[in-house]
């Protein structure tokens, strides 16, 4: 009896192991960033002052011919634009870090490391509000939030292409995701027709296969 339960007692040792070991997350930093060598990642800038503008900078990290990282400015935003999405974003981004594991975390003054597919997810809402009036803004997040992740990532893909440095608003994809996101109108419910109802006899008249032929 005393092997049976040595036999019990290393068996639940291991499974306890076995799920310890599961439950070690990747180590990250910021939001989602692997800790290695020059990863491709994004950066949002929050100055310290108040009023000052966020810049939104990706970082294509270090490539194998060179030793330094590539880095695209991306987009400014108005610093009272930035206040209006900072929570919604940081709390939609930490619940998909919670669902891989990750550790979550928050924006501070100074440099925010960020995932590079939360980054370009985070471009989109940004080119579409950069130039977007405060009012309309909720408006944008709210349908920025309704997309799928690859639907982000494939608008990030084709604007970036083409228009996705700081030179580039007002042009192209960029004017898209605004009147996309920001200028869509909420949809309306539309009230249904009443039609009187017609007899079955009536229906089968408007039929012409249904009509007999006179003999």
């Amino acid at each position: 009896m005393a092997s049976v339960a040595l036999q019990v007692n290393n068996m639940a040792n291991e499974r306890k192991k076995t799920k310890s070991k599961k439950e070690i997350s990747p180590a990250t930093q910021g939001f989602g960033v692997p800790i290695a060598i020059a990863p491709h990642h994004f950066v949002v800038v929050i100055p310290r002052g108040s009023l000052a503008s966020v810049q939104i900078i990706e970082d294509l990290g270090m490539h194998a011919e060179g030793d330094e990282s590539e880095l695209l400015d991306r987009v400014i935003l108005p610093r009272q634009v930035w206040r209006q999405i900072a929570s919604p974003v940081k709390r939609m981004f930490n619940e998909r870090l919670k669902a891989h594991n990750l550790k979550p975390s928050l924006w501070k003054v100074g440099e925010n490391q960020v995932d590079r597919l939360l980054g370009k997810e985070l471009c989109v809402l940004a080119w579409a509000i950069e130039d977007l009036e405060p009012e309309k803004v909720g408006t944008a997040l709210r349908n920025w939030l309704a997309l799928r992740p690859e639907e982000r990532w494939w608008l990030f893909g084709v604007t970036a292409a083409t228009v996705g440095g700081l030179n580039d608003r007002g042009r192209g994809w960029r004017v898209a995701l605004r009147y996309a996101l920001g200028d869509t109108p909420q949809p309306t419910i539309r009230k249904s027709r009443h039609v009187a109802k017609k007899s079955q006899d009536d229906i089968y008249k408007t039929l012409p296969l249904f009509q007999l032929e006179n003999t």
